[in-house]
C-alpha cells in the first residue's frame, strides 16, 4: 500500500492561492478599480483557454504574440481592446509571476479606424437640455461642463458645504 501522508511540498501547493487569486491580489494592494480588476481577470481567464489551460508560467512571448493575434485576426476585436489584453498579460507576467516579458514580435495589430469627432452645435445643446430634467438633466451638465465620464459622474457624492 503506498505511503499517503502528504508531503512538504503538497502542504505548500494546497495554501497556495490559485492564480486569479494571486492575480487580484496584486491589484488590489496596487488600488486598481475594480473594472481593470474585473478586465484583466476576464483577459487573463481567456488567454489561458486559449492555450487548453496551460499555466501562463509555462508559457512565454509566442503564446502571447499568438494569442493578441488571435484576437485581431479571428475575434475581429477592435484597437483597443487588443492593447486591454496586452496590458492584462503584462500585467500578469510582470506583476505577479515576476517574469520579463521580451519584446512582442510579430503581433498583427488590430486596425484603429479613422474617427472624427462629433461636436454639436449650440442649438443642438440647448434642445438637448430642454429635454432633460432632474437629475439626468443635472447628470449631463456635469458631463457637459466638468467633462466628467459617466462613472465618475455616477459616484459622485454630494456632501455638505460649511
Amino acid at each position: 500500500m503506498p505511503d499517503m501522508t502528504p508531503t512538504l511540498s503538497d502542504k505548500f501547493t494546497r495554501n497556495k492561492p490559485k492564480l486569479l487569486d494571486q492575480v487580484r491580489d496584486v491589484i488590489r494592494l496596487k488600488h486598481f478599480s475594480i473594472r481593470t480588476e474585473q478586465s484583466y481577470i476576464h483577459w487573463i481567464r481567456r488567454f489561458i483557454l486559449f492555450h487548453h489551460k496551460r499555466h501562463p508560467r509555462d508559457m512565454a512571448e509566442t503564446e502571447v504574440t499568438e494569442f493578441l493575434t488571435h484576437l485581431a485576426r479571428d475575434g475581429g476585436v477592435a484597437a483597443s481592446t487588443q492593447n486591454q489584453a496586452l496590458s492584462a498579460l503584462l500585467f500578469l507576467y510582470k506583476e505577479v509571476l515576476k517574469q520579463e516579458m521580451g519584446w512582442l514580435k510579430g503581433v498583427e495589430r488590430a486596425k484603429r479606424p479613422v474617427r472624427l469627432p462629433v461636436v454639436l452645435t449650440r442649438d443642438e445643446v440647448h434642445k438637448i437640455f430642454a429635454n432633460l430634467h432632474g437629475t439626468h438633466r443635472l447628470m449631463a451638465g456635469l458631463f457637459y461642463g466638468s467633462g466628467l465620464r459617466l462613472m465618475e459622474c455616477v459616484r459622485l457624492r454630494v456632501q455638505p458645504v460649511r
